[in-house]
């Protein structure tokens, strides 16, 4: 399909509202799982950074006793 002006390219054939309402909801919910699975792999690293330094203390704790 051509458009003749920007407008109408906006308009998109008197479909407007649906076609970017469903544009601007895949792109919502694209950004939230990127924002969210960032936030998880942050939350991850974090748990195993704690963890490998927990059971760096247990091994000092031990070769000390």
């Amino acid at each position: 399909m051509q458009f003749d002006s920007l407008s109408d390219f906006l308009n998109m054939g008197g479909y407007a509202f649906y076609v970017w309402l469903a544009y601007g909801v895949t792109f919502g919910s694209l950004g939230i799982l990127v924002i969210q699975s960032m936030g998880q792999k942050r939350k991850v690293l974090t748990e195993i950074a704690k963890k490998i330094k927990r059971e760096e203390r247990l091994k000092e704790n031990r070769s000390n006793n």
